[in-house]
């Protein structure tokens, strides 16, 4: 019997999960299995890569060929390169970085609200921000000063120099003249 160390394809249509398995390479994608040594998950960032490196090893070592997607995920977690004994066991994963707790951003949600200041809203109007910065910063007063011109200076005007421009008013006879030019012009 030949054994192959292949995928089995997981999850939902566009989800999809795979399981690193030992099966018969005459079985089915999906089918019966020797046994499970592995996970890979693609669809995060950075993908998740689980083997259990013992049963890889044994599995290897007694003849078990893996596919060339199983081959790409033993070496970036080291499994080939230790199964050839070539350097770089270490391999190339990647692991995600722990995220934080809910319950400290919780916290520090909660001493943020208890440090506010208690009176009033929370967020204050335009007039009242406007009315507070005015208090925090009053305008300097200016002493009223009078300027008083030289009498010489100034210079009047004759009210027979101004002359007033005619207004032109319209007449009855004008704006009946119009309409039916207007009248005309719509239709």
């Amino acid at each position: 019997m030949s054994t192959k160390i292949r995928l089995m394809r997981m999850g939902k249509i566009r989800t999809p999960f795979f399981r690193i398995v030992v099966t018969d390479s005459r079985k089915a994608r999906n089918g019966l299995s020797i046994e499970e040594i592995g996970r890979y998950v693609p669809g995060q960032e950075p993908s998740i890569m689980e083997v259990n490196s013992d049963r890889a090893q044994y599995w290897l070592g007694v003849g078990a060929q893996p596919t060339a997607a199983v081959e790409a995920i033993f070496k970036v977690t080291g499994d080939w390169q230790k199964f050839k004994g070539l350097p770089g066991t270490e391999g190339t994963l990647r692991f995600a970085t722990p995220k934080p707790a809910k319950s400290i951003a919780y916290e520090a949600a909660v001493k943020a609200a208890n440090d506010e200041p208690k009176e009033g809203a929370t967020t204050m109007k335009k007039k009242a921000q406007e009315k507070l910065a005015a208090k925090a910063n009053p305008a300097p007063v200016v002493e009223d000063v009078v300027f008083e011109a030289p009498v010489e200076a100034v210079v009047e005007t004759p009210a027979e120099a101004v002359v007033e421009a005619p207004v032109a008013e319209a007449t009855p006879e004008a704006v009946s003249e119009e309409a039916p030019a207007t009248e005309a012009a719509a239709e």
